[in-house]
C-alpha cells in the first residue's frame, strides 16, 4: 500500500498516454527464422499510468484491510494457514495484472485471479455447497475467458505483439490508412469484453455470483 501511494505520486504529473516502465526480464523470445519474420518476444515489464496508479491504490488499501479483519476471523479455523496462502496470492495475481504492460501477462494473470477466486470461494471444501459455488464460479468464468483468450490471439494475428502502447500505436496509424476495419477493432474489443463480463458477474454471466457469497 505505502508502495502504492509512491507510485500515484510519482504518476500523478505525467501527461495523458505516459507511463513509468520497468522491465525486469525476457519471459519468451522465439527469434526470427527464415520462413517467419514475425518474432514472438513477451517481457516482463511492469507499467504504470494515472489509470494503474489508481488501480495500485484500491487492490492494495482493500487488500490490506481484508488482511487485518482476517486475522481475527480465520482465527482457530483448521484451514488459516492455506488461507493465508491463497489471499496473499490472489492479491499478487490483481497487482501484476493491473501492472502488465501486455495482453499476454494480462491474460496470465486474469486467470490466476480466477483460479484464487475458486481456491476461495471452495475454501470449506468439506460442505458441499461450497464445491458446488467454487465450481460453478470457475466454469461461468471460463466461458468469458474463452472470449478474452480468442481476442488476445486475434490482437496478436492483427498487430504483430502483444505490448498495449505499439498496439494502440498501430491502431491510430493503421486505421488511418485503412489496413485495419473497424470490424476487426470491434471483434477484438468485444472479445477482450467477455472476460469482463465473466469477471465482474453482468449479464448473462452474472449467475456464479450469489452462490459465491456461500464461501
Amino acid at each position: 500500500f505505502v508502495c502504492a501511494i509512491l507510485t500515484f505520486f510519482q504518476v500523478r504529473d505525467l501527461k495523458a498516454g505516459e507511463a513509468l516502465n520497468r522491465p525486469l526480464f525476457t519471459w519468451m523470445n522465439t527469434g526470427t527464422y527464415e520462413f517467419d519474420q514475425l518474432q514472438l518476444k513477451i517481457p516482463i515489464t511492469l507499467r504504470a499510468d494515472h489509470l494503474t496508479a489508481l488501480m495500485l491504490l484500491v487492490v492494495t488499501s482493500v487488500g490490506l484491510l481484508v488482511h487485518i479483519y482476517s486475522v481475527g476471523y480465520m482465527h482457530g479455523d483448521g484451514g488459516y494457514y492455506r488461507f493465508f496462502a491463497y489471499l496473499p496470492l490472489f492479491v499478487f495475481s490483481m497487482l501484476m495484472l493491473v501492472l502488465a504492460d501486455n495482453y499476454l501477462l494480462l491474460f496470465v494473470f486474469w486467470e490466476a485471479v480466477g483460479l484464487c477466486s475458486y481456491f476461495l470461494v471452495g475454501f470449506w471444501f468439506h460442505r458441499e455447497t461450497a464445491n458446488n459455488a467454487a465450481l460453478k464460479a470457475f466454469w461461468v468464468n471460463r466461458v468469458g475467458d474463452v472470449g478474452f483468450g480468442l481476442g488476445t490471439m486475434l490482437v496478436w494475428t492483427t498487430f504483430g505483439t502483444f505490448t498495449f502502447t505499439e498496439v494502440f500505436k498501430q491502431v491510430e496509424e493503421r486505421f488511418s490508412a485503412g489496413d485495419i476495419t473497424k470490424g476487426t477493432i470491434t471483434a477484438i474489443c468485444l472479445l477482450l469484453f467477455c472476460g469482463s463480463v465473466g469477471k465482474s458477474a453482468q449479464v448473462p454471466l452474472h449467475v456464479w455470483l450469489p452462490d459465491a457469497m456461500e464461501g
